[in-house]
């Protein structure tokens, strides 16, 4: 941390508020300025305290906040592993299946098309945060047991997204527990599953920065658990074509930032079936160590969703032009 301040300004009050947090600091005087090198670990340190002190010009950290998600303070890529599926550090992963368990029948049927078509992991919404209260809310438990009949008969891993703290202990059988856009910053929640031996998939809030995003998974990790798959799933913008604007650049900047692995989500992105394929090769060619598709055997009946899922058939297609490509990807 670099604090400024103006000349001749007294650094008594500012030294006292560092020796209470036991902050290690230099102190330089110059012929305009004085300025503070604070070292070590200053996360405890309120940058918003010290910016209210008499003279102080400006304060800015010298490194990333987040330290445990940080590649800084962790040079190799983590990989995260779900049985023999290893996500990250050359590990890519398909996570295919509908946006929400409907029935057993459908959520079995699903997938089954879905493994056929080269998923690895099947994903199906228990707890669905939809837009309107009038939308279809998910069948919660009710839908987790359905889940888990999917996994015993396809012996595909699970992932669903829990909305709460109370729901985790519904997730025992659940492989991957997925935070979605809209929790990115349930700071409670993230601590909670920071707690548990398990996987977690992040999304990144739809208005969030990298950084947040980040500080966001420092949260789980601060709470004991590494095992963090990011997810870019497309942020706000202005023109109404799509859903939303996939951020691809996000997934180089997020590889240079953090030794966390990263998926895509282009069906929340495009809102389109009929440009999911474009958006998860394009993923795929920057580096992403995953895709989450959408995936409904009847896109046109989908309870939620209904426009941006696609087939099984199209899953099918966008898995082979993917293994077509990942071989010329470094």
């Amino acid at each position: 941390m670099i604090i400024i301040l103006r000349q001749n300004a007294p650094t008594g009050e500012l030294e006292a508020m560092l020796n209470v947090e036991s902050a290690q600091y230099d102190i330089f005087r110059g012929s305009d300025r004085t300025l503070v090198s604070v070292f070590g670990d200053t996360s405890g340190i309120d940058s918003g305290r010290i910016m209210r002190l008499d003279g102080v010009v400006s304060v800015s950290n010298a490194s990333e906040p987040y330290k445990l998600c940080s590649r800084k303070n962790h040079s190799d890529d983590t990989a995260v592993k779900i049985g023999d599926i290893k996500i990250g550090a050359g590990g890519f992963a398909v996570i295919a299946g509908p946006c929400s368990v409907e029935s057993r029948k459908q959520i079995l049927s699903a997938a089954n098309a879905v493994k056929a078509n080269g998923a690895d992991i099947l994903r199906g919404g228990a707890f669905k945060p939809r837009t309107s209260p009038y939308g279809f809310q998910g069948l919660g438990a009710e839908a987790l047991e359905y889940l888990g009949e999917a996994k015993k008969q396809t012996g595909l891993p699970l992932i669903s997204e829990a909305m709460g703290v109370r729901e985790l202990e519904l997730f025992e059988d659940v492989d991957i527990i997925q935070i979605g856009a809209r929790s990115m910053q349930n700071y409670e929640l993230l601590t909670e599953v920071g707690k548990l031996n398990k996987p977690v998939l992040l999304k990144r809030g739809t208005a969030c920065t990298i950084k947040e995003l980040l500080l966001s998974a420092e949260y789980i990790a601060k709470s004991g658990n590494g095992n963090i798959i990011l997810c870019e799933r497309g942020i706000r913008g202005f023109d109404d074509c799509t859903r939303a604007v996939l951020d691809i650049s996000a997934i180089p900047v997020l590889h240079e930032k953090t030794h966390l692995p990263v998926v895509v989500d282009p069906s929340h992105a495009a809102g389109n079936a009929k440009y999911v394929q474009s958006l998860a090769l394009a993923a795929v060619a920057a580096g992403a160590d995953g895709l989450m598709l959408e995936v409904h055997e009847n896109p046109k009946a989908a309870l939620s969703d209904a426009m941006q899922a696609i087939t099984p058939e199209h899953l099918g297609e966008i898995c082979k032009k993917v293994n077509a490509i990942r071989p010329y990807i470094k």
